[in-house]
């Protein structure tokens, strides 16, 4: 709130457009402006540490989400993951780079696929499967295979995210898939969803690191879309905490 005020008096006061942007829409910006060119439909997969969710977008500020996650988001797995092996916060980078030195194969976690609706998604059933998990280490087999279970952990969370992100493009027909938010910046989500676009025949945009977590950069360029298309706010625009990407103030 009180960010909004201070750029509805900015506006007021130099005479500027006034337009308010809903931050997940933002995340989306942030890989546009990573891009020289963009092209139409592309699948977007929006991965934060409080949004998981598969979106279809059909042209600038046109989207539908076809999937999302039931109840954890993927960035909270992560961090939530990383509070029950001691690490620290965010547990998602930190997670990533133990996981670089483990094998991803050493230990099972399970993938939650959701028949009755392949788009979507959860991670409250792995996070509980790592807590189980855990409770029958010592202390000290807990930090001699710490770098195993950080990769096998993210392996199961990443997988998942890959494999329905694959199988939105080649639903919806889309030949463009992209991802955005803090987790966009995990190394194996990139290099995994890079190799899976290559031997599909997928085109991937990829964003830039510092458009991944977030930043005033991908406000500004989801603002200047909505310039473009002719479309301001009005001074009564509120927060919204809870404001869905396909609702508008």
């Amino acid at each position: 709130l009180v960010g909004l005020n201070f750029v509805k008096g900015l506006a007021l006061a130099t005479s500027k457009p006034f337009v308010g942007v809903n931050h997940i829409e933002g995340h989306i910006y942030g890989n546009i402006l990573s891009q020289t060119k963009i092209e139409f439909p592309i699948i977007f997969l929006i991965v934060s540490g409080g949004h998981t969710q598969l979106v279809l977008m059909e042209d600038h500020l046109k989207y539908k989400i076809i999937g999302q996650t039931r109840d954890d988001a993927v960035g909270e797995a992560f961090d939530k993951g990383a509070k029950l092996l001691g690490l620290g916060y965010p547990g998602g980078p930190l997670i990533d780079k133990l996981a670089q030195k483990g094998d991803p194969d050493r230990y099972q976690f399970p993938r939650a696929m959701l028949k009755d609706n392949p788009f979507d998604f959860s991670y409250s059933g792995l996070k509980t499967s790592l807590l189980v998990f855990l409770q029958k280490l010592t202390l000290e087999e807990k930090e001699k295979h710490l770098n195993d279970i950080c990769a096998s952990y993210q392996k199961a969370a990443v997988e998942v995210l890959v494999v329905k992100t694959i199988r939105a493009a080649k639903e919806y027909g889309a030949k463009r898939i992209a991802i955005a938010g803090g987790v966009a910046a995990n190394s194996l989500l990139r290099s995994w969803l890079k190799q899976a676009c290559d031997e599909h025949g997928f085109e991937f945009y990829l964003p830039d690191f510092a458009y991944c977590t977030d930043n005033a950069a991908m406000i500004a360029r989801a603002g200047l879309e909505y310039l473009r298309h002719g479309k301001q706010s009005d001074f009564n625009l509120n927060a919204y905490p809870a404001l869905k990407l396909t609702q508008t103030e």
